[in-house]
């Protein structure tokens, strides 16, 4: 018990101990911090996703570069509570280099990653996908070969950890490249497909059960509403809290799709969705890039940037502050008041 002479450093040394040992059997408790990314297209429903993950009531602003929030949850009676820190990456590819900033090699044991992609857009679909998910492996393979030099009991656990999702008797373990992270890909605005020519979500749905599967991921198809935001969150509580994540499967391309990592398979997937002839006219090293080429042929690739409508944050609402704003608007005022100089001509002197 803390006593009139100890410093706050002693009183704070005192309350973890309390916390980590309330019954004082010497016993301590477990505190599990774990991170997840979110990442994918811009305006694609990432921020309502996460505020329905964390129960919160909010009205979603656009995230305009790399955002944080975290939840809480305890697991049972009398224990401290599970953080998750929660972090989202705005602009859509655009910023993607800014993954670097919360995977690091000090939360790298306890982080995943949950890809949202826009259903109602599927010509952005395979490049918003490969380009975030190809930056983001290799920023992770970086900090795992460091990993391998400083620290190689952790790094052997993490790329063992990757196959944890497909068991060894599995008929398409030698056939996948399992991504390195823990993964769920979320087909957004589901609403909106289900409207589509039901061909079109059937090589939409195929494609990205094959890209799910294929990277050891998870795969949902949600929307606004509630029983679809469910099941999201009940894969995303699983990755922030460690709880039970259902084994129920939904593989009918005619409903909302939901699969576990590690309950589907390439016999149940089937070809990509193309005539034989057309398949054997296309060229690729690999399964993915097969399905790319056959996917893309549909759905040919929109050549559009990602920054063309991204407001001025200078001038966003949500932003504002009352100071820094009256102070710049001052110089820019002070600079705009003054006189412009003439020119004058530059001269040169001549080489020696």
């Amino acid at each position: 018990m803390p006593t009139g002479s100890d410093t706050l450093w002693d009183i704070a040394i005192a309350e973890v101990e309390k916390r980590e040992n309330p019954e004082g059997d010497g016993k301590g408790v477990e505190i599990s911090e774990k991170s997840i990314l979110f990442m994918g297209n811009k305006n694609g429903g990432k921020t309502t996703i996460i505020l329905r993950c964390l129960d919160r009531e909010e009205i979603p602003k656009p995230t305009l570069a790399l955002e944080y929030t975290f939840g809480r949850r305890v697991r049972r009676h009398n224990t401290p509570k599970d953080v998750a820190h929660f972090w989202e990456l705005g602009g859509g590819t655009s910023l993607v280099e800014l993954i670097r900033i919360p995977i690091t090699s000090s939360n790298i044991r306890a982080f995943a990653i949950v890809l949202v992609l826009d259903l109602s857009k599927p010509n952005e679909l395979w490049t918003t996908m490969e380009s975030l998910l190809q930056v983001t492996r290799n920023h992770v393979n970086k900090i795992l070969t460091k990993l391998g030099k400083t620290n190689p009991e952790v790094a052997t656990e993490i790329k063992q950890r990757m196959w944890n999702n497909l068991q060894k008797d599995h008929p398409d373990y030698e056939l996948v490249d399992p991504f390195p992270l823990p993964l769920v890909i979320i087909g957004s605005k589901y609403d909106i497909f289900h409207e589509f020519d039901s061909e079109m979500r059937k090589i939409i749905s195929k494609t990205l059960r094959f890209v799910s599967h294929y990277y050891g991921a998870s795969l949902v198809f949600t929307s606004k509403s509630e029983a679809l935001l469910q099941k999201a969150r009940v894969l995303i509580n699983n990755l922030a809290f460690g709880f039970d994540k259902s084994k129920s499967v939904s593989v009918d391309h005619s409903r909302p799709l939901f699969i576990p990592a590690g309950l589907d398979s390439l016999n149940q997937i089937g070809p990509p969705p193309a005539s034989d002839s057309d398949i054997g006219k296309l060229r690729a090293n690999t399964p993915l890039e097969l399905w790319k080429k056959v996917f893309e042929k549909t759905f040919p690739p929109t050549s559009s940037c990602d920054l063309q409508y991204t407001k001025d944050p200078a001038q966003d609402l949500q932003y504002a502050e009352y100071e820094v704003d009256v102070m710049r608007a001052q110089k820019k005022q002070y600079w705009n008041n003054l006189p412009e100089f003439p020119k004058m001509p530059i001269i040169w002197p001549l080489s020696m």
